[in-house]
């Protein structure tokens, strides 16, 4: 059986470092990671509808996978709790798990290698979600995972466990 893993959160707050390790088990589970996407799908500009209009293409592509049976891990910020309510309309299945990736931001900025943390608080010309800008946490995430409480191999039990709860695997 396929699934949507759609993971929101901070930038730094663990979603590539989940979506990788959940890749291992599930092998043939495509990951649409934010990182990756940017590469070739980035939004417009940083403007909330660009970024809006880039939550709802990544959407359309995943319901297109998901269509063919074919599991999907998206790892993206998707910082607006409507981008990710329309993406869930969109996508449209009874398959799809919202998961929050929990982290403080202090966390999620020691832990950042790129150094955007500090671009924004030195006063550089960077949108970063939670920091300059807006994050909506979820209101109804189907479960969280606390990155900073949590190591990765537990957030991956927790998320095999709720997978498999909800018969998805």
């Amino acid at each position: 059986m396929a699934f949507v893993l759609w993971m929101t959160g901070l930038s730094c707050s663990g979603k590539t470092t989940i979506a990788i390790e959940l890749n291992k088990i599930f092998p043939n589970m495509e990951v649409l990671d934010g990182d990756k996407l940017w590469e070739w799908l980035a939004p417009l500009d940083m403007s909330k509808k660009a970024r809006i209009a880039q939550t709802l293409r990544i959407a359309h592509i995943v319901k297109m996978l998901i269509k063919h049976d074919i599991s999907v891990c998206v790892s993206v910020v998707s910082s607006f709790e409507e981008s990710r309510k329309k993406a869930e309309e969109i996508i449209n299945d009874n398959r799809y798990v919202l998961c929050h990736i929990k982290c403080p931001v202090e966390v999620c900025e020691k832990r950042d290698v790129k150094g955007m943390y500090k671009d924004v608080r030195n006063g550089g010309n960077i949108v970063l979600s939670g920091v300059n800008d807006p994050y909506d946490i979820p209101k109804e995430p189907d479960i969280v995972l606390e990155t900073d409480k949590y190591s990765v191999s537990e957030c991956i039990e927790k998320l095999k466990d709720h997978l498999i709860k909800n018969n998805l695997v």
